[in-house]
């Protein structure tokens, strides 16, 4: 499959078709709440950061560039969020391919309507009416042509890219209306107010040491290029960043989503980020942030944990980063925070461990006899699925290279296996 060719869309629909069946699964539709699930399957592709770093296990990724990455985990979070807000789970290949059909129409309506810049017509020169697939594939082409090039840079990423995530959310709202005219104004006027959001929220958080510095004002003028914002707004941003924006004069939309504000609280983590290491300040700015969009401590630490486990999952492809933090000090506080969920949900880990007949095997093995390669393996994968049972990481996802057998036991608590040995 080649990103850059016709066709691509419909191998790549091929190729993810068991996983994308899942989504549709009665199991997922029971398990959690549509917005939680989307943030589970999007914030590990590095999409809401602006990266294409995720996982997608095709044979082909190693010819692809950045912008096919992101073009390929676009489409798929686009695919994702309307099967996962189906109203019902799909039983039969039948029905998933209607879904499928349906679901790609709308990707066509959504930005021919609310992206007018990337109106693509329904026929050919010919006057052949074009598929749903054709349509769909020549419409994110072009989205995907209006990105940054990483350049191997995290932050010209970061600022240029990150807008994708509001196409996702935005088209998570149009699947369930009637695209007629009013509704389309409503939706590009969300469009803008919501990228100006952005805006406010990169602005109000590099401000809150109460300095700005060259790299920060350069890169905030690279993201000001990307947004496509008409010239009364490109010029009110940038004094508004000369003067800064407290929290309060952020002005968030009414009534946003859990997801918009997790979008919201984690671009301005990131953004504090930017500014080489993280101060006091900063710290207490975020929190009253996390505060304001009416989330809690545990909201916030989750977020924290959800960000480091994606940097450290992904750090040699965040090369540009690396200049900004270090990967101990990453490693050491993804660490102590995954280690007090662990001991607060102790009971139900141990209850989960002696449940689990391979993992009490290997335990008992472990005892007189090395593991092998592969038991170890295995026993990492199971004590994965384990820690996956808290709460917590049902929707934030657990960096999986990341997690290496000695590093699961460091981070457990102890009793659990010397009860179970």
């Amino acid at each position: 499959m080649r990103p850059r060719e016709k066709g691509w869309l419909k191998e790549y629909l091929e190729f993810r078709g068991g996983m994308l069946r899942e989504l549709t699964s009665k199991t997922s539709h029971k398990t959690a709440h549509p917005e939680h699930s989307i943030y589970r399957v999007v914030q590990p592709t590095g999409l809401m950061y602006g990266q294409a770093v995720g996982e997608i296990n095709h044979p082909d990724q190693s010819s692809w560039d950045d912008k096919d990455r992101m073009k390929v985990l676009l489409a798929e979070s686009l695919v994702s969020s309307s099967l996962l807000f189906h109203e019902k789970a799909i039983t039969n290949p039948e029905e998933f391919s209607k879904v499928i059909f349906k679901t790609l129409e709308n990707v066509s309506n959504f930005y021919n309507n609310i992206f007018p810049e990337l109106a693509t017509p329904s026929k050919t020169l010919f006057g052949r009416k074009k598929s749903p697939l054709e349509l769909a594939e020549k419409i994110l082409d072009k989205r995907i042509e209006q990105t940054g090039n990483r350049q191997d840079n995290f932050w010209n990423s970061f600022f240029h890219n990150s807008l994708l995530f509001l196409d996702v959310f935005i088209f998570g709202q149009w699947i369930h209306t009637n695209a007629d005219k009013i509704v389309a104004d409503f939706f590009r006027y969300e469009r803008e107010e919501l990228r100006f959001s952005v805006v406010k929220v990169i602005t109000s958080a590099a401000h809150a040491n109460k300095r700005v510095e060259y790299e920060e004002r350069r890169l905030f003028e690279y993201f000001i290029q990307s947004t496509d914002l008409p010239a009364d707004k490109r010029k009110e941003a940038l004094r508004i960043f000369d003067q800064g924006l407290s929290i309060e004069e952020i002005n968030l939309p009414a009534e946003n989503s859990w997801i918009l504000k997790k979008f919201f609280l984690e671009i301005a983590i990131l953004t504090t980020w930017a500014d080489r290491k993280v101060e006091e300040a900063e710290q207490d700015y975020i929190k009253r942030f996390c505060y304001y969009l009416n989330f809690n401590d545990d909201d916030l630490e989750n977020s924290l944990i959800a960000i480091e486990g994606f940097v450290l999952e992904h750090w040699n492809q965040l090369d540009h980063l690396q200049n900004k933090k270090d990967y101990n000090e990453v490693s050491d506080q993804f660490v102590q925070r995954v280690q007090r969920i662990a001991e607060k949900n102790k009971s139900k880990l141990a209850k989960e461990i002696q449940e689990s007949e391979d993992v009490l095997e290997l335990l008992r093995k472990a005892r007189t006899n090395p593991l092998t390669e592969e038991e170890k393996e295995k026993m990492r994968s199971e004590l994965i699925t384990i820690l996956r049972t808290i709460p917590t990481f049902v929707i934030t996802s657990l960096p999986q290279k990341f997690l290496t057998l000695p590093m699961l036991l460091k981070i457990l608590p102890k009793n659990l296996f010397e009860n179970n040995n």
